[in-house]
């Protein structure tokens, strides 16, 4: 679709002063949002929950910032407003950083608001462009385990590569929610097919866990019974990508830890074909464009 930019600032306008131009910059799934001081969401720092948030591809900017569409980045140039361009550390090549802006923040920003730390035992369910990236950065920030969960076995070793300390396969085990219950206090479910053993995942947390919903399902979640938090003091939330701050932190904190996205450099003009790799499962795990006659800039 466009989002998950980097590239180098030719022109900044007149009132920009975080960019220069040259400057290597990132844009992410979002373009923009109203940036209102009375919206409580851009004024608090949560620009990803305004609701008027553009996209990075195929929305109308506000009349107020002049309006025009956001095309994406499927292309030679891009123009976007500077607060939701960021600049991308030096230790991080472009093609590590790229997938971060979306994918990497959409598993970041719940790992950190709920504590995932040497205390935590961290679940992640799937292990695709969002699960590989929750496991790594999961191990990063040192969790006390992290259980990748899957459908079969066929990801356990990449899995166990990338940080996993346990791999749980669920078509292979009919008695995984038995096996594993109770064993989590932070789940982070990445997948988005609405035929989820979702009761199965939430025997999985402990007490006081948290089950946060980063995948999109194209239908309903399936039904579950309430007692599965109830009697747990559990919680169900979810998540929606993270504002440009955050991004910022994500950032710096793979420079600093060496997080490094599997990634599949294709190019650009193969946009087409890529999509169609993409929807047969075919990544491994993130599928980069490269758009050759820039990629020395």
């Amino acid at each position: 679709m466009g989002h998950e930019v980097v590239g180098r600032a030719i022109k900044v306008g007149s009132q920009v002063t975080q960019i220069q131009p040259g400057d290597r910059i990132g844009l992410g799934a979002q373009a923009s949002s109203c940036l209102q001081p009375d919206c409580p969401q851009c004024s608090t720092g949560h620009e990803n929950y305004c609701p008027h948030m553009v996209n990075a591809y195929a929305m109308p900017y506000p009349e107020h910032q002049g309006g025009g569409i956001s095309y994406g980045g499927y292309a030679d140039y891009v123009r976007a407003p500077a607060h939701f361009c960021i600049r991308i550390p030096d230790a991080l090549a472009s093609t590590d950083a790229a997938p971060m802006l979306c994918a990497g923040i959409t598993v970041f920003s719940p790992l950190r608001r709920y504590g995932a730390g040497p205390a935590t035992r961290v679940g992640i369910v799937g292990v695709g462009g969002l699960g590989h990236f929750c496991i790594l950065f999961a191990a990063a920030l040192g969790a006390r385990e992290v259980v990748a969960i899957s459908r079969t076995s066929a990801k356990r070793a990449d899995a166990l590569a990338m940080g996993a300390t346990r791999f749980v396969a669920t078509d292979e085990d009919p008695r995984w929610p038995d096996t594993h219950r109770a064993s989590l206090d932070l789940i982070v479910c990445t997948v988005s097919d609405p035929r989820m053993p979702l009761n199965g995942y939430l025997a999985l947390l402990a007490h006081g866990a948290i089950f946060v919903q980063v995948g999109s399902p194209e239908g309903d979640l399936p039904s579950f019974s309430p007692f599965a938090f109830i009697t747990k003091d559990a919680k169900l939330a979810g998540s929606c990508i993270g504002p440009p701050w955050e991004i910022e932190e994500m950032l710096r904190f793979a420079a600093e830890k060496n997080v490094k996205p599997w990634i599949q450099l294709r190019s650009l003009k193969d946009a087409n074909q890529v999509v169609v790799d993409m929807e047969k499962g075919r990544a491994r795990y993130r599928y980069v464009l490269v758009n050759e006659k820039h990629a020395n800039a």
